[in-house]
């Protein structure tokens, strides 16, 4: 299981770079609504893409690097509490693309999917990954 939740964190820090690549990108085109409800230079380049001056997609890319870390060395009981921080995060951003920005980004929209299968996966682990008790 830490092969399969390693590899779902790195391809979360791949988003992360994404959405970064997004908001350091050329300023977001006007947005048409009538065509379409995604834009990811928009959400990225909006003032929710920042906290602290810090954009929001490096903050992915710092909490999906600490759970590749997490799930590599099996600490499975940090690996849940960290990835359901982030799944808590993740939908308060979708929040706000939903009802405050009213347009969606690709690579949020992603991160939200890919953070819901690791928290699934990591408390998975947690109750189904039984390691034997040494000294038996």
């Amino acid at each position: 299981m830490r092969y399969v939740l390693t590899i779902l964190s790195v391809t979360g820090i791949a988003l992360s770079f994404l959405s970064l690549a997004a908001h350091y990108g050329p300023p977001a085109q006007a947005i048409d609504l009538l065509h379409s409800n995604w834009n990811s230079a928009y959400v990225n380049q909006s003032p929710y893409a920042t906290v602290h001056r810090i954009p929001v997609a490096l903050l992915g890319i710092a909490g999906y690097t600490l759970l590749a870390v997490l799930a590599w060395q099996r600490r499975t009981v940090l690996m849940v509490y960290f990835s359901a921080f982030g799944l808590a995060y993740a939908l308060y951003l979708t929040n706000i693309e939903g009802h405050i920005l009213r347009v969606w980004c690709v690579y949020s929209v992603s991160s939200l999917i890919l953070i819901v299968l690791i928290v699934f996966l990591a408390f998975a682990s947690l109750i189904f990954d039984r390691t034997p008790v040494m000294g038996q």
